[in-house]
């Protein structure tokens, strides 16, 4: 084993809005029944890094139970494993996790203790297929001191929401701005890095002395001149799915044949944790067009261009158009949905109406789904 896996899931993004009040972005639920850290574990199994770190923080229940064991992704049995850790309040320690380098930081003596020479550090809000070997083997070539993986933008993409990159002809990264207001370059940072395991400890706990918490900023963007970074260019498939309409759109790319043959057909495969539901269920006089329907799911009226998680209820003569519908939601009769995002365990009632108008709109409704 070359490298250690460490796995960012501990943040919170408010441009979730209500989606991330009952869960981490890390546990959103992608394209019918896995989550969205499925990717990222799949990426390290795949590329046969036996022992990884999840840092978990915000909100984390329920990502906590989805990582209950390492079988769903064939983590190391005797070796490595898969190892999840939440801030904890030692002796020197009172805080949460502050940023991404103190996060690592508080969970330094993991690090010391491995033997493997390279860390691959990677955040668990996007959506893709890497095999981290070529980046390791690129960064060992280049003879690099942190490797960056960056992608491209679609022209017309905002690129302001991420950190931009720009390299000279040798792929060494000569600018790098977190989150600009205007953003002079569409080369973006996917937050996946690999490093060597000493040259990490190093870094992080000289950042520790100085009172610095981010990794980006106090360590990619400070040292870029002394430090020899280099970029390496993904051309496949990657979305991030930290805003609401990035996870609306990652979830209905999900519909193009192209992307799911992508993911599921061709190997390697995507693993999740598995859950034993029955088939979907479609009753006399459903329609369902161009969706995605989850096990488990019941279907008595008509779904078009949507997603429907695991254990969803559509009552008759329900209308659901370019919509999400999450886990365990029960639609009543008569209902019209459309491009909407509904929480997941909702109760939709009879005969109500949600629309997107102006965007996504994200459907949360408290209603009892059982009465007395």
């Amino acid at each position: 084993m070359k490298a250690v896996g460490v796995v960012l899931a501990g943040g919170n993004s408010h441009k979730m809005r209500e989606l991330t009040h009952r869960r981490a972005v890390a546990a959103m639920p992608i394209s019918g029944s896995y989550r969205c850290i499925d990717f990222v574990l799949s990426n390290m199994t795949n590329s046969h890094v036996q022992k990884v770190a999840v840092l978990t923080q915000y909100n984390s229940r329920s990502l906590n139970e989805h990582l209950n064991s390492s079988k769903w992704w064939n983590f190391g049995r005797k070796q490595g494993g898969l190892f999840v850790f939440t801030p904890t309040i030692t002796n020197d320690n009172g805080y949460w996790y502050r940023g991404t380098a103190d996060a690592i930081h508080q969970n330094l003596d993991f690090l010391k203790r491995c033997h493997e020479p390279y860390v691959i550090i990677a955040s668990a809000d996007a959506v893709y297929k890497l095999d981290y070997n070529e980046v390791l083997d690129y960064h060992i070539k280049k003879n690099a001191d942190i490797t960056v993986v960056c992608k491209d933008l679609e022209p017309g993409e905002d690129a302001s929401r991420f950190g931009t990159i720009k390299m000279d002809e040798e792929c060494r990264i000569r600018e790098f701005e977190e989150k600009p207001m205007v953003a002079n370059s569409h080369t973006i940072s996917t937050g996946i890095y690999v490093l060597r395991r000493r040259q990490l400890i190093d870094l992080i706990e000289r950042c520790a002395e100085e009172d610095r918490h981010d990794f980006v900023t106090d360590i990619l963007i400070r040292y870029k001149n002394l430090k020899k970074i280099y970029g390496y260019k993904m051309k496949n498939y990657w979305s991030n799915i930290a805003t609401v309409d990035s996870y609306y759109q990652t979830n209905m790319d999900f519909l193009k044949p192209e992307i799911r043959d992508y993911f599921f057909k061709q190997l390697p495969g995507v693993y999740s944790k598995v859950s034993d539901l029955p088939p979907a269920k479609y009753n006399p006089g459903a329609v369902v067009k161009n969706s995605l329907v989850a096990s488990g799911s019941i279907i008595n009226g008509t779904v078009e261009n949507s997603v429907l998680f695991k254990k969803v209820f559509v009552g008759n003569n329900c209308v659901i158009k370019n919509s999400i519908i999450l886990n365990d939601v029960y639609l009543g009769d008569n209902t019209y949905i459309e491009n909407c995002i509904v929480e997941s365990r909702d109760t939709i009632r009879a005969n109500t109406r949600h629309v997107g108008e102006n965007g996504v709109k994200v459907v949360v409704e408290e209603s009892e789904r059982y009465a007395l």
